[in-house]
């Protein structure tokens, strides 16, 4: 018996303003700043008051505790701090649903907030000298980019890939984002555009990267019982899992598929719920070939079969699975997996306005990466 299983729910979401904040630099901006101002957001959202507020777990934060200062928490009773990577915002999720679920917390908010785009964040060419990862410099490995293009290098070579097989990604993330007023890259792109595009790290172009961005998103989570008496229709959260694929690199030989599959087996069996059950999916796309990774890892189509299987459309808004319908890290904007996670609540709640998948009832969140985390939300338990 899962410990999980609707045991939990997002009731509330918040997020800044990620295109205006794009196209309008501010060094003064902080990560406490645009947190307060997401903060406000989700528990407008929620119906909550800021005093029923007694968990708080904070992502790409510099300090916990300015936080929970600057938030007006003063005595939470849990309180965890994760560092800058992406995968983080699936392991902040996870702790706050097994902190509720345990009873370790009544209400839990989920913080996230950047300035990186402002700062002047490259999210490459850094090394550590405390690590093997200095080596990998000397051969130009300098970035996530750089692995993630390595990994798509061999899935080419082994699958015979095409040039160009990224394509359907990236303009379909930039379709959906033409729906989302508040995303920073609105205009659609054609295969053309997408081809004539510069390459960043050979075989991924411009349009295959994220885009680093200031923001902050903040989501609020509650039990299911007091969720139901709450201003929103609750996302529950049908199952959750992660597992790691450690080493001292971001390149994984498997692509992680065997973390992967160990994520999968235990969450489409705790929720009881599988591909076919799916309405949306929300993948974390720092680079657009981890849409191809995830969705032949959760079972979505054969190995070596995904570059073919997102073709015609079929992850579109109006397709047989449509994917990262607000635009995705390519299009929306860099939340490091955050505003994809706002985009499933949306979803299920029918909020999503203009992007809404119709009937939509039952979505997918899923990040690849060395510490795989995938749940599964939906609108009745």
């Amino acid at each position: 018996m899962s410990l999980i299983k609707d045991r939990t729910a997002i009731v509330g979401v918040g997020t800044t303003r990620f295109g205006e904040m794009y196209r309008d630099l501010d060094p003064e901006r902080t990560p406490y700043g645009l947190v307060a101002e997401a903060f406000k957001e989700a528990l407008e959202d929620s119906g909550l008051a800021k005093e029923q507020i007694d968990g708080l777990i904070c992502h790409r934060i510099p300090s916990y505790q300015r936080m929970a200062d600057v938030l007006g928490i003063r005595h939470p009773r849990i309180v965890y701090s994760f560092e800058g990577q992406g995968r983080m915002s699936g392991v902040s999720t996870l702790t706050a649903v097994m902190a509720v679920a345990t009873g370790q917390a009544n209400v839990v908010a989920c913080v996230y907030g950047n300035v990186g785009r402002s700062a002047g964040a490259k999210y490459g060419g850094e090394t550590e000298t405390a690590s093997t990862r200095i080596y990998d410099t000397m051969y130009g490995m300098t970035s996530p980019g750089a692995y993630v293009a390595m990994m798509y290098r061999r899935y080419q070579h082994v699958y015979g890939v095409p040039d160009g097989a990224l394509a359907p990604v990236a303009i379909s993330n930039r379709k959906n984002a033409a729906r989302n007023p508040n995303a920073v890259m609105r205009t659609p792109i054609t295969y053309d555009q997408y081809m004539a595009s510069r390459y960043i790290v050979e075989p991924l172009r411009l349009f295959d990267y994220c885009l680093i961005n200031d923001g902050a998103v903040v989501m609020i989570i509650t039990s299911a019982e007091r969720a139901r008496d709450l201003k929103k229709p609750p996302a529950y959260v049908a199952g959750m899992a992660s597992c790691t694929d450690l080493t001292n690199f971001y390149t994984s030989r498997d692509i992680f598929e065997t973390a992967s599959r160990d994520v999968a087996e235990r969450l489409y069996r705790d929720a009881g719920l599988g591909p076919t059950d799916v309405d949306c999916a929300q993948i974390y796309d720092n680079f657009t070939p981890t849409v191809l990774f995830s969705l032949e890892n959760f079972g979505y189509c054969p190995r070596g079969e995904a570059w073919q299987w997102v073709k015609d459309g079929r992850i579109e808004r109006e397709g047989e699975l449509p994917v990262n319908t607000a635009g995705g890290h390519t299009s929306e904007s860099y939340m490091q997996g955050w505003a994809l996670q706002v985009e499933a609540v949306r979803q299920v709640r029918g909020e999503a306005q203009a992007r809404q998948v119709p009937n939509c009832h039952v979505a997918h969140y899923i990040c690849v990466s060395p510490i795989v985390t995938s749940y599964i939300l939906h609108d009745q338990p």
